[in-house]
């Protein structure tokens, strides 16, 4: 089980076309909670700008959530004018390889982006894709995801660490 992701930003925005070009990334499958939106369902215009740019450079994306509220994934989808998959089961792999399905990419030309490792960055590692950790939008967060960021954090350090090196 692969823990460390391939690249890791502070924010989703610091993601460049240059920086998906270098590494033959194609499409990207971006988490919602706390990656794109806050604990309080908020989307900063921003982030609508970041996906505007990028789509306008031929990446394609597609929504890929753990919840089962799918109004919240649907109002989500339909501000950034995207595809999604919400109950995803992640880190299970058949909802990242569902999503491959519909983006028609091999998974090596997949990046995906998200600000937990023990279900955004481990299931895109076991479908062989090209995980991209980015920091929580902020700080709150559902129970059942604040109990594992302690560990997160010491992972983030040693990314950090030898990134430095």
């Amino acid at each position: 089980m692969k823990l460390y992701p391939n690249a890791y930003f502070n924010k989703i925005e610091q993601i460049t076309i240059e920086f998906l070009q270098k590494n033959k990334i194609k499409a990207l499958i971006l988490d919602i909670d706390n990656t794109l939106i806050d604990y309080k369902q908020n989307l900063s215009e921003n982030i609508v700008n970041w996906v505007k740019e990028l789509r306008g450079q031929g990446i394609k994306f597609y929504l890929l959530s753990n919840t089962n509220k799918k109004e919240k994934v649907k109002k989500v989808a339909n501000r950034l004018d995207l595809p999604y998959f919400n109950f995803a089961k992640k880190p299970l792999k058949s909802g990242f390889l569902k999503t491959q399905r519909k983006l028609n990419e091999n998974s090596e030309n997949i990046g995906v982006v998200g600000d937990q490792i023990f279900t955004d960055i481990i299931g895109g590692n076991r479908c062989n894709m090209f995980t991209i950790l980015v920091d929580p939008i902020n700080k709150k967060d559902y129970w059942y995801t604040a109990w594992k960021r302690p560990i997160e954090d010491k992972i983030k350090e040693h990314i950090k660490y030898n990134n430095k090196s």
